[in-house]
């Protein structure tokens, strides 16, 4: 990270996001936090709860605020893919999957989180279950969305494993109700990343999420959705896909950082003043069906990654990106992280300064404690982008060149009216802070 001791005045945009949490001064997690994506499986030899548990000290001295676990339920036979299958296959909703251990391990993961500051949340599958789900078994046919055709629960996409749940019935929304307090209740956790959250009707989450705020007020729930209306009642934060894609497209050479405009601009326009995105380089999905990171997004990938601590909303931190791990993981193999690759004292300080960076710096922080966002206005439009974030008593000014030229970039200083001057690499960033540290 090149940081510039000076204080370079711009040309401000006075566009603000007015982005934030739903959230009560009681609240145990904080605007400045940080998610982590852990995939139990594939982060260690064993792949255990128990083992991912010895890793909460290293995830909290790295300065991760938030553990999101993928999914820990019982993993389906019918129609399994590969040997191990998909996490998001479920059997069962209050059953763990005994290739990660106990309930008790689960619990006793939970417990040593909170004892280190750390929140918890799970992976929550509404949209559909296994084809041999317990649901099916006990006879509930009328739970799902039935094919005629072949007298079976009905498929989406590829995904040849799962059974479509039906929303129209009234006694499955009561029981997958009762499904996530059980983990609110039983293993203490603190909220849910909701999986393809867009396919479930927005309906039964504004209903279902108060009811689970009776049972833990400050409840933090994230959507795998870029849908402005699951904003409105039900959900803190969001995926940015747009916003990643055209990361991707503009690292690959397919568009210019006009593309990236666009997609802040779209976000700010388009979803209320609750919602917050979540940005990424990277998460399991990504890594498994597209690449890492360091294969989408080549040299650009340390700069995208700084964009994403930066921007108004919270970064996504997954499974081994702290430690450089530059392939893909499979999905359904058991296929370990390697921790000890050639670049990871390095992706592990880069992330630790980020963290950093972004926790002692207010301006930083997400709406309503964080500051205003405004474009700087360069020479160098189609290549540089550049805006400050601005609270009281604390400044922080970032210019990305998103190209593989080097930009000589200019720009006006409102404070004496003259021109600075700021040249850039290929895929070089800089960050300035000043004021408040």
């Amino acid at each position: 990270m090149k940081k510039i001791i000076a204080l370079f005045a711009v040309a401000l945009v006075a566009v603000a996001l007015t982005l934030f949490f739903n959230r009560s001064d009681e609240q145990k997690w904080k605007t400045s936090d940080v998610i982590y994506e852990v995939n139990i499986r594939q982060y260690t030899p064993e792949g255990t709860f128990n083992a991912f548990t010895k890793e909460l000290p290293r995830l909290k001295e790295l300065g991760v605020d938030i553990i999101w676990i993928m999914p820990i339920s019982p993993i389906g036979v019918e129609g399994r893919k590969g040997t191990l299958g998909s996490y998001y296959s479920i059997v069962d909703y209050t059953a763990v999957n005994p290739e990660f251990g106990t309930l008790d391990d689960f619990k006793t993961l939970v417990k040593k989180a909170h004892e280190l500051n750390l929140k918890v949340i799970i992976d929550w599958v509404a949209n559909h279950t296994s084809r041999d789900a317990v649901w099916l078994k006990n006879g509930h046919k009328d739970w799902y969305v039935w094919d005629t055709a072949t007298d079976a629960p009905a498929v989406k996409y590829d995904w040849t494993d799962i059974a479509q749940l039906d929303y129209t019935n009234r006694d499955m929304r009561a029981e997958m109700v009762k499904c996530m307090k059980f983990w609110l209740t039983e293993a203490d956790i603190d909220g849910f990343r909701c999986d393809v959250a867009g396919e479930v009707p927005t309906d039964f989450w504004n209903e279902t999420v108060p009811e689970l705020r009776k049972v833990k007020e400050n409840l933090f729930m994230l959507a795998e959705a870029e849908k402005p209306e699951l904003m409105n009642f039900a959900f803190d934060v969001y995926y940015s896909w747009g916003l990643h894609n055209a990361m991707n497209e503009v690292a690959q050479g397919k568009e210019n950082v006009n593309a990236i405009r666009k997609q802040i601009a779209r976000m700010i326009n388009d979803f209320p003043q609750s919602a917050i995105p979540m940005y990424f380089t990277s998460n399991h999905d990504e890594n498994s069906w597209k690449g890492s990171e360091f294969e989408r997004m080549g040299e650009g990938t340390e700069a995208f990654a700084a964009l994403t601590y930066t921007l108004p909303g919270v970064p996504l931190i997954y499974s081994g990106q702290e430690a450089g791990f530059d392939r893909s993981l499979s999905f359904f193999e058991k296929d370990s992280i390697d921790w000890t690759g050639p670049n990871a004292a390095k992706w592990t300080e880069f992330y630790k300064k980020m963290n950093d960076l972004r926790e002692k710096h207010p301006a930083l922080h997400s709406y309503p404690d964080g500051g205003t966002f405004g474009e700087v206005m360069t020479s160098e439009h189609d290549n540089v982008y550049a805006f400050v974030r601005i609270i009281p008593g604390d400044t922080v000014i970032c210019f990305f060149n998103f190209s593989d030229k080097e930009i000589p970039c200019a720009f006006a200083c409102p404070r004496d009216g003259s021109d600075k001057m700021l040249p850039l690499k290929p895929w070089e960033y800089s960050i300035t802070t000043y004021g408040k540290n």
